[in-house]
């Protein structure tokens, strides 16, 4: 129909309408560490950037050592001197050990010879002086026992003293290889490298921070609650966080812990929830604006564009029929935007909730309302 305005339309639908109110959150990881050096040294080697997802066990840092490989092979050489000495000492032990025996049997032979002799030559067969011969070669046996017996002792202490020996040679040289060791920083948990304060060729004491890791698949969510609307918070209700979830979407939780009593300082309340992290893009520490669902019911919402301010008051156009005059008329009805009054709730992503005045499967207009007054034809175009 000539001067028929174009425009563009939408068949309302029921929709889920939602009461919510509006907060800032805080996030903090579950898991985290700082990672600092266990001894002292030169940065010579970075295996990692600012923001790499690492796992654990990686490198991510090597320090120079103060105690260089050839530090190590006197160490190993110290302790194959000591083993020797040790072993030698022990079979030293062994033998005096293993003599003691005949000395013994040597003792107690000469004993009998001894007793044998006095008899005879106090029957008068033999001489004394083969008695003096024979009291002098037992006194030999019980000197070269009591020798040995002596030995053994100082042969043990020694045995001994080169145990200790090759401990602190075995000891010292674990230090030097752990002091090696100790110069790769690896990863103790698998997350997010932080940021880096240290560059290549930076010397670092002990305990320097080096770099953070951060576990982001989990966040707790910390929430602020003003004391006039803590009772409208409850645990279980749904939140959302939004264009932080996969594709865009808000990123959800449920809270989980309400604060019995508020905060005296900031007169808030505090309420807790945990967020997984599904699509990666939500940090540590970071603030983000957060919706807290205190209701949802069923409803209609109009889009923004679809809503029209006179006069301090609302409304939208709804498509309808013109009067037709004649029977043949009625045939070829034309279209027209009727103003219609409405009353609006809240605004609901970029729609409002529609209270009053408005009907399920009713068809407004969308685009095209400057060219708009009541009862103007109008021409419905595709999207």
């Amino acid at each position: 129909m000539p001067g028929a305005v174009p425009v563009t339309v939408e068949q309302l639908e029921m929709a889920m309408l939602r009461e919510q109110a509006g907060f800032v959150g805080t996030l903090d990881a579950q898991t985290g560490v700082v990672l600092r050096p266990e001894a002292a040294g030169r940065i010579t080697r970075v295996f990692v950037s600012a923001g790499d997802r690492i796992s654990a066990g990686d490198p991510i840092m090597e320090l120079t050592a103060d105690r260089s490989q050839a530090e190590v092979s006197a160490a190993l050489a110290g302790i194959s001197a000591a083993r020797s000495s040790r072993d030698t000492a022990q079979a030293r032990l062994d033998s005096l050990v293993a003599e003691q025996p005949r000395l013994e049997a040597e003792l107690e032979l000469q004993t009998l010879q001894l007793e044998r002799t006095q008899r005879l030559v106090t029957a008068g067969a033999l001489a004394q002086q083969q008695l003096d011969e024979v009291e002098r070669d037992r006194n030999v046996a019980i000197a070269s026992l009591e020798a040995a017996k002596k030995q053994i002792v100082a042969a043990q202490a020694n045995v001994t003293e080169t145990e200790f020996l090759l401990e602190q040679a075995q000891a010292q040289a674990n230090a030097i290889r752990e002091d090696l060791l100790d110069r790769t920083v690896t990863a103790p948990i698998g997350g997010i490298v932080g940021d880096i304060p240290v560059k290549l060729g930076d010397y670092v004491e002990i305990n320097s921070p080096l770099t953070s890791i951060t576990q982001n698949d989990t966040l707790d969510l910390e929430i602020a609650i003003p004391t006039e609307q803590a009772n409208d918070i409850q645990i279980g209700m749904p939140i959302e966080i939004p264009n932080f979830g996969i594709d865009g979407l808000p990123a959800t939780a449920t809270i989980g812990f309400v604060a019995p009593r508020s905060n005296v300082d900031t007169q808030t309340v505090l309420a807790t929830a945990e967020v997984v992290n599904d699509s990666g893009r939500l940090q540590d520490d970071q603030r983000v604006d957060v919706r807290v669902i205190l209701d949802e019911r069923s409803g209609l919402l109009v889009p923004a564009t679809a809503v029209t301010r006179l006069g301090g008051q609302t409304f939208v156009y709804v498509v309808a029929e013109a009067p037709s005059e004649t029977e043949q008329a009625a045939d070829s009805a034309q279209q027209v935007a009727q103003l219609r009054p409405v009353t609006l709730g809240a605004m609901q992503d970029n729609s409002f909730q529609v209270t009053d005045g408005l009907a399920n499967r009713e068809v407004i207009v969308t685009s095209g309302l400057l060219n708009l007054q009541d009862g103007t034809p109008i021409v419905v175009q595709p999207e």
